[in-house]
């Protein structure tokens, strides 16, 4: 059976999206991901956005909904993929997004040149799976920190008791919000330094 949970605001507001029964796909609670959407309202209109591990793909949808240019989702898993593409065919969205089937990893390492830099990156691994969140984060802080634009944001959700490095290669902890057992870290790329 399918879990269900709903879009927070904007043009999608109040609407129900499905998310895969299980474990390995967690959905972002509906209290955490307005959280996450307060914290970046300023940033998200016009937004290019990169949905890592993206599940049911609850928080680039709600980035659509409010008006981010465009998300591109990357799953592994063929039920959250099926589940996914069921949400935004409900939806009615038919433009404005991408989606890349296939492993995160194998994602950044073909995508180190896009067309358009990503504003936000959010990636929200299965929890189980820990060494996800450095071999993703120090990716995007060295390897291939072309994906990211100036000034872009990576957010981490991961649980409150685990904590994650304050810096992966250029890209430094900002802010860390815990809400019950999950957590958000947020993360920039450092500035360069004036003197070289």
């Amino acid at each position: 059976m399918l879990l269900t949970m709903r879009i927070i605001a904007g043009l999608f507001r109040s609407r129900s999206l499905e998310a895969p029964p299980g474990l390995a796909t967690r959905p972002t609670s509906d209290r955490l991901r307005e959280t996450l959407f307060n914290i970046l309202a300023p940033r998200v209109e016009g937004a290019s956005w990169l949905d890592l591990y993206a599940g049911s793909g609850a928080i680039g949808i709600e980035a659509l909904s409010r008006g981010a240019a465009h998300v591109t989702f990357v799953e592994r898993a063929p039920s959250a993929l099926k589940v996914l593409r069921g949400n935004l065919a409900r939806l009615g969205v038919t433009s404005g997004f991408s989606i890349s089937p296939g492993s995160v990893g194998a994602y950044l390492k073909r995508s180190q040149k896009p067309a358009r830099a990503f504003d936000v990156v959010f990636l929200d691994p299965p929890y189980d799976a820990a060494e996800e969140y450095a071999a993703v984060l120090g990716l995007l802080g060295g390897a291939v920190a072309g994906l990211l634009a100036p000034g872009a944001l990576v957010i981490a959700e991961h649980r409150s008791k685990e904590s994650l490095e304050e810096q992966y290669g250029n890209l430094a902890r900002t802010r860390l919000l815990k809400q019950g057992d999950a957590a958000l870290s947020f993360y920039a790329a450092k500035a360069a330094d004036a003197s070289s």
